[in-house]
């Protein structure tokens, strides 16, 4: 069925490759399963991913690299940040169970559910009960907060959009949060993340690396700067990037992130903290 779709299209756009591509298409039919594992004998299609990346993976990580290539084919979790304003994690479970979506906690927030499912399917989603939200990018907030920091503490989220943890962090404790980007349409998430949730902060379009633009001169007693990456490690929620990326990147990125803690590290108070 594919095949003679696939015919059909080309003869309405493409006449003169109709027939071409219908003998590739047939061959590939008769011969799917030896012409399949002759290319799978190739390590980008062996794993679905660039050779450089491959390549880089192996020097880096000799031992491990087929488990990291394995892991970023894997189907991400569904994970759920529950509200602590609102109810504890534990409670937020049983409302999962009695709304039939199946779940486990992974600690005081986190939840992952069985199966993924819509937003609105989420108890109390639209009141603010509850986020979606990656476990490893829970800790980042839970690092800072468990720092010390004292209610009212001055805090800048750099690199905020699109305000998964600035939102956290006020979830955690009483704190006063700048939520900075350089993206004015990213940010504007942040602010409908901050509505849904009824937390307050400030937001502010802005460079990370120009803090003359937008830093009244008083030091922040935290920032957490959540620097532009090559986003290798969330490859398995956008597999796009894989493709994206380019090896030549990796290096400019990192002078971005170089860039970025030589602009932000003055603004901190001493003894504060950066992560």
């Amino acid at each position: 069925t594919l095949v003679d779709q696939a015919v059909t299209a080309a003869r309405r756009r493409a006449p003169r490759s109709a027939s071409f591509l219908n003998a590739v298409l047939r061959r590939f039919v008769r011969e799917r399963e030896a012409l399949v594992a002759d290319v799978l004998k190739q390590p980008v299609a062996r794993w679905n991913h660039p050779q450089w990346w491959i390549d880089r993976l192996k020097a880096d990580w000799p031992a491990q690299w087929q488990g990291l290539l394995a892991a970023a084919q894997a189907r991400p979790p569904m994970c759920l940040r529950v509200n602590l304003r609102q109810a504890t994690g534990a409670q937020y479970l049983q409302r999962l169970a009695q709304a039939g979506l199946p779940a486990r906690l992974l600690g005081p927030q986190a939840i992952v559910l069985d199966a993924p499912v819509p937003v609105e399917r989420l108890p109390g989603f639209a009141d603010g009960a509850v986020s979606v939200q990656d476990a490893a990018a829970q800790r980042a907030a839970e690092l800072l907060v468990g720092a010390g920091l004292a209610a009212g503490a001055r805090v800048l989220d750099a690199c905020a959009a699109p305000g998964g943890k600035t939102a956290h962090l006020l979830e955690l404790a009483d704190l006063d949060v700048l939520a900075l980007d350089a993206d004015p349409q990213r940010l504007a998430r942040v602010d409908a993340t901050l509505a849904r949730l009824r937390l307050p902060a400030r937001t502010c379009v802005g460079d990370g690396r120009r803090p003359a633009d937008w830093w009244d001169g008083r030091p922040f007693d935290a920032i957490l700067l959540d620097a532009p990456c090559s986003a290798s490690g969330i490859v398995r929620r956008h597999p796009d990037i894989r493709w994206l990326r380019r090896a030549e990147d990796i290096p400019a990125l990192g002078r971005i992130q170089a860039d970025l803690l030589d602009a932000l590290w003055p603004t901190l108070k001493p003894g504060g903290w950066l992560l």
